[in-house]
């Protein structure tokens, strides 16, 4: 499995919705309300080789109230 993760901006008023849509969703393993420039951060994880650009664009971006996103694509994880 290929972990990444999405910053999410929302409409004004419409985190909690976008948040709760996408948790009915079930695509996301995490989500959490941040603050700064995006409102919420979702950890999602894909089969290798799924096209994460195609994942993103058609299951979390066409989900009402979200104004933008952006996509971190991670490399490795660390222990801690």
């Amino acid at each position: 499995m290929t972990p990444f993760f999405v910053q999410i901006k929302c409409e004004l008023g419409k985190a909690y919705q976008v948040a709760n849509a996408l948790a009915e969703a079930e695509i996301a393993s995490e989500i959490y309300s941040t603050a700064g420039d995006y409102d919420l951060l979702a950890k999602f994880y894909v089969e290798a080789g799924t096209d994460i650009g195609h994942f993103v664009n058609e299951k979390v971006q066409t989900l009402p109230g979200i104004k933008d996103t952006y996509t971190i694509i991670t490399f490795k994880a660390f222990q801690a």
